[in-house]
């Protein structure tokens, strides 16, 4: 009698994001990424030169962050911009705007 190789499921080695906070800094632009879990991704924008504006930096983390989630997750977010509290910093909400193929349940 053949025995069937067992699948394991793993885990993504990311959590599905939602929330974003980008920071300036003299040294470039910081991220963070918030995940479901409870994890956190930080980093730096390293394709994005320090003396950017706000709109590109902005603009570069919504992508990556989207990347990540269709790359790992197989879903499609949204990332929506919260009006700036104070200057140099910013926070986004992620929300799945086309949930994994096999997320139905």
């Amino acid at each position: 009698m053949a025995r069937r190789k067992q699948e394991t499921k793993r885990r993504p080695p990311f959590g599905m994001p939602k929330g974003i906070v980008l920071l300036a800094t003299p040294e470039g632009w910081r991220h963070s990424v918030l995940t479901l879990e409870g994890g956190t991704l930080c980093g730096r924008l390293a394709d994005v030169p320090v003396d950017a504006d706000p709109a590109t930096a902005r603009a570069a983390t919504a992508a990556m962050v989207a990347g990540l989630a269709r790359d790992v997750h197989g879903a499609r977010v949204d990332v929506t911009w919260d009006p700036p509290r104070e200057p140099g910093s910013w926070t986004a909400q992620v929300t799945v705007a086309e949930p994994p193929p096999n997320a139905g349940g």
